[in-house]
């Protein structure tokens, strides 16, 4: 878990978890900005970094922060609590961010916390915005309050601006019919790869079970490929567009999700060992998906992983569809994303938001965007 404070001007921000590759990400281009926000506290899993209390100060640079634990004008103490960090947050001069670059679930749950205290939230993390519909609302009422902003761009598409063109769809009175994409970088590397529009004459036809090696060797999928192949990651940020549109849904567990993990496979245990059994076995039900693929072939078609949202049939869904090899959607090169917005304003054209979903470096980007304007609505 990183945690970090910065202080621009005569405002204070903090921000907290992760130092993996999204927050060294963020701190790198963090570092990079003209008069970069410097951090107060800096916390991971195990340990919490601060700047000496009530003083605030010296603070630490974004580019210096992997030799903060051995300076000594630094405080260092064990891991700290939400409750803990949110005291600390609230009591520094100025307004206080937190900038949560992790996925924790606990923390996610504390950011009522946070913003009932007047600390501001700018975050990746899905857990928040899409667990429990009460969370979701609790989050906003405690932002009202505490008079506290909370930006989440990155939660869906990293650093493509869908969080943000939804947001201002719905404020300016247009009525959102339809959202419909694909979500997963990882799956639609291995839908592009598996089922490609156009054969190539140089790179015979791959095996389910192949691509799924592949794209776990090149790094696209999590550590656990099962992470990425339940859909749950493509359901967590469904429910988050599907409630910012107007609808109330409980949880991402309220609404069909298709599984690609074969029933066979879906009890192995977790951890390296399961992981290890589930690409071994995995080539036994090739065929499987193989009938799927020439079954959207034979109606001209390609096959994609993609989540809906029908907002006036209140109903959401994530799994495979056939698409029309010209559809922007089975057009996707590579990880690519496309979100699709269809609304009343735009007629049968929809607003479509394309591009690189995933990795640390833009979803970092998005970070950063939304800590900027953060920045400026608080000064």
């Amino acid at each position: 878990m990183l945690a970090t404070g910065v202080t621009f001007a005569d405002i204070s921000f903090k921000q907290l978890p992760g130092v993996g590759g999204v927050g060294a990400a963020f701190l790198s281009q963090l570092s990079r900005l003209p008069n970069a926000p410097s951090l107060v506290l800096l916390a991971r899993s195990s340990q919490t970094i601060t700047s000496p209390t009530p003083a605030y100060s010296p603070a630490i640079s974004p580019a210096d922060w992997q030799s903060a634990e051995s300076s000594a004008s630094l405080v260092k103490s064990g891991a700290w609590t939400p409750e803990q960090i949110a005291t600390y947050l609230s009591q520094a001069p100025g307004r206080a961010v937190l900038v949560d670059n992790t996925s924790d679930p606990a923390l996610a749950s504390a950011y009522p916390l946070f913003l009932g205290k007047g600390v501001s939230i700018v975050t990746p993390n899905k857990k928040a915005f899409s667990s429990s519909l009460q969370l979701w609302k609790d989050i906003f009422s405690a932002a009202s309050k505490g008079n506290a902003l909370v930006y989440h761009e990155s939660t869906v598409g990293a650093g493509l601006p869908v969080i943000s063109t939804l947001r201002d769809l719905v404020a300016t009175g247009d009525k959102v019919t339809r959202i419909e994409g694909v979500f997963s970088g990882t799956l639609s590397f291995l839908f592009n790869t598996f089922a490609p529009v156009s054969a190539s004459a140089s790179a015979p036809p791959q095996k389910w079970s192949q691509v799924v090696a592949q794209a776990k060797e090149l790094g696209y999928t999590e550590p656990d490929p099962r992470d990425d192949l339940n859909g749950m990651d493509v359901a967590r940020k469904l429910t988050i567009l599907a409630r910012i549109a107007g609808l109330e849904v409980e949880s991402p567990e309220s609404f069909p999700i298709e599984s690609l993990i074969p029933a066979e496979l879906a009890n192995l245990e977790s951890g390296s060992a399961g992981t290890a059994e589930f690409m071994r076995r995995l080539s036994e039900f090739d065929e499987r998906m193989e009938d799927i693929k020439k079954s959207a072939e034979a109606e001209g078609k390609v096959v994609r992983y993609v989540g809906s949202v029908d907002v006036a049939g209140k109903k959401v869904r994530v799994g495979l569809e056939k698409f029309d090899k010209g559809s922007s959607i089975a057009g996707l090169k590579g990880s690519d994303n496309i979100i699709n917005f269809y609304t009343e304003r735009y007629g049968e054209r929809p607003v479509i938001i394309q591009g690189s979903g995933a990795g640390g470096p833009v979803t970092a980007m998005g970070v950063t965007a939304d800590l900027l304007k953060v920045l400026e609505r608080l000064r």
